[in-house]
């Protein structure tokens, strides 16, 4: 068993990157509830959206190293640095090591004074604070902040107004003066500089409270807001900091959950399948809401809750994702000004899987309403309308061909996955019905529903392979059968899916319990290239390996699972499984939803409890 992630780390020389790009496992993440940054081992904010997630980026050099902008702040020569956060916060300090000295930044974008990380966007006070210290000898400091696209930068009180082209205006000051968008410094052991990049209207110019306060006012929102925190179980650090994590990821005005904060982090070094994954998608909340309730942030699950059921209120047929506020994002298209990570073109905006056809999405919607009745929730008669208009679209719809869980651009096919989630739309429907007196018909859809989980037994079974399938009646494997028993479709020790666990473990394994969604070889997806591992399949994995009683199996996996976060206890969407390198948008939602789940199941299982 691998040893449990310790979230410590020592100096470690920066990797050479002749390209240009930092590996994506060499960022950490910071937030305000609102946007996102990626903070850099070498002092580089190479990404940063805001006033929203979904944004158009001021610095996005992790798209191209050379035109994408960037804010640097780093000692000239850089030798060596480390990485860490303060404890249960999402305040991230690197440290810098130069020939003549140890530079210390800590960033943070800021809460104001008193704020509660429920409250909403109210928390936050628009502006990312870099303060900059000197630990050991004398430091020759390098600052470059250049925005993608600026337009102007003027003076303006002791900083710089800054436009940039379809970009809110900024506000650059220092507690030390400003050379312009680049600038040297020299300070010693004890100096302290601060630096402060600001977007809101009418921000904190005049700010009677010190940085030093504005910093200690953001720890203290952080560690109360984790004090509701409440796990014991495996890996308790690590999963501690994906709850953080998770939270960074966390629209607080609405409590939509995105799935990344990039776009277009290649799946492969030089591919083509890089998507935009600012967004929402509706699938994420139910299994969001089961690892956040059972960790004790009620307020998160029943917040994202709230927010799918009002999404899906709206007439017409549900989506498979959303824009922050609701609505539909926009069109996919490429930009041909922006390289992409290590040239791996095309770099996309918007996603348009938001219009493809997925018939999961009955499913995952019907869990969300189950899950907000099972806590007290309100199911209006006007909700209720829509929700048993969506079960019986579950009941006629459930054979027809769709995109799947992931988003093929192929032609469609009747996937198993989506198959089994209209059954979920079925129970579900049935149960909210029994449970509240609602009009539907509980017999009619409760017979469907088992109709449906024999024909997955039977169509989808394929007695040469010994296994499921992907789709029903033909089709090869995929890891999305490793969620059947998670959604209670099929018992996790019923033989057949015993027998799919085992042929998804020795056919789609890449290697050290990394596991692939599918071969895009045998089961063609209309992309060119491959991709690496998906995390949460190999999540999925220990789930049924410790519902099957495997538990000891289940603990490994576990483990060495966890042992692949970076320094900073962040996991990406996928890891490449010949290097360990991260790839995908990072980090990723899903991940870490599967890492908290599945510590939850492995801690009831060890207490002896069902899994």
């Amino acid at each position: 068993m691998d040893a449990p992630h310790s979230l410590q780390t020592a100096f470690k020389p920066l990797p050479h990157a002749p390209d240009g790009y930092l590996p994506i496992e060499d960022h950490g993440l910071i937030g305000d509830g609102a946007g996102a940054a990626l903070v850099g081992r070498d002092g580089t904010i190479a990404w940063l959206c805001v006033p929203r997630f979904d944004s158009p980026p001021i610095f996005c050099a992790l798209l191209d190293a050379r035109r994408g902008g960037a804010f640097t702040i780093a000692p000239e020569r850089l030798a060596d640095s480390r990485q860490y956060y303060l404890p249960d916060s999402g305040v991230l300090v690197t440290e810098m090591r130069g020939p003549d000295g140890v530079l210390r930044v800590t960033d943070a974008m800021t809460f104001r004074r008193g704020a509660e990380l429920g409250e909403g966007v109210r928390a936050a006070r628009g502006e990312l604070l870099r303060s900059v210290d000197v630990l050991e000898g004398e430091v020759p400091l390098r600052v470059a902040m250049v925005p993608r696209r600026p337009v102007a930068a003027e003076p303006h009180g002791d900083g710089l107004r800054i436009r940039c082209a379809g970009d809110p205006s900024l506000r650059f000051h220092a507690t030390v003066p400003i050379q312009g968008l680049r600038g040297r410094y020299r300070l010693t052991r004890g100096e302290r500089a601060h630096f402060v990049l600001s977007w809101a209207p009418g921000s904190y110019r005049y700010d009677p409270l010190s940085h030093d306060e504005v910093m200690q006012d953001t720890l203290a929102a952080w560690q109360a807001w984790i004090s509701r925190f409440d796990y014991e179980g495996p890996q308790a650090p690590l999963v501690r900091r994906a709850a953080v994590t998770l939270k960074l990821l966390d629209y607080f005005e609405n409590g939509a959950i995105i799935a990344a904060p990039t776009s277009s982090l290649p799946e492969a070094i030089g591919g083509a399948r890089n998507w935009d994954y600012r967004y929402t998608w509706v699938r994420d909340a139910a299994f969001s809401v089961y690892a956040l309730r059972r960790v004790g942030l009620t307020h998160e699950a029943q917040a994202f809750l709230a927010w799918v059921l009002d999404d899906v209120e709206s007439p017409g047929r549900p989506c498979v994702l959303y824009s922050l506020d609701g609505t539909q994002p926009p069109p996919e298209r490429e930009d041909g000004d922006l390289e992409g990570y290590r040239r791996s073109a095309p770099v996309r905006w918007g996603n348009a899987a938001a219009q493809q056809r997925q018939h999961d999405v009955f499913g995952e919607i019907l869990d969300c309403a189950y899950q907000w009745a099972s806590r007290g929730g309100r199911i209006t008669p006007h909700l209720w309308s829509r929700l048993h208009q969506f079960v019986e679209q579950a009941r006629t719809e459930w054979r027809q061909p769709d995109h799947g869980i992931w988003e093929v651009r192929t032609v469609g096919h009747p996937f198993t996955y989506s198959a089994a989630l209209c059954q979920v739309a079925l129970d579900r429907g049935a149960r909210l019905a029994e449970r509240l007196g609602l009009p539907g018909d509980i017999a009619g859809w409760r017979t469907e529903a088992e109709a449906i989980r024999r024909s997955i037994l039977g169509e989808a079974w394929n007695p040469q392979q010994g296994t499921l399938t992907e789709y029903l009646g033909d089709g090869w494997l995929d890891a999305s059968l490793l969620a059947l028993p998670l959604r209670r479709v099929l018992p996790y020790g019923h033989p057949r899916m015993v027998a799919t666990v085992e042929c998804v473990r020795q056919r789609l394994g890449a290697g050290g319990g990394l596991l692939y969604r599918y071969l895009p070889a045998a089961s063609p997806d209309g992309l060119p290239g491959h991709e690496g591992a998906f995390l949460l399949c190999s999540f999925w994995l220990v789930d049924n390996l410790s519902g099957q009683g495997r538990v000891r199996e289940a603990m490994d996996l576990y483990d060495s699972l966890c042992g692949r976060a970076n320094d900073l206890g962040l996991l990406p969407e996928q890891i490449d499984p010949v290097s360990g390198a991260f790839l995908g948008n990072f980090p990723q939602a899903f991940s870490h939803v599967g890492l908290i789940a599945s510590g939850v199941k492995l801690a009831r299982a060890l207490r002896g409890g069902r899994p």
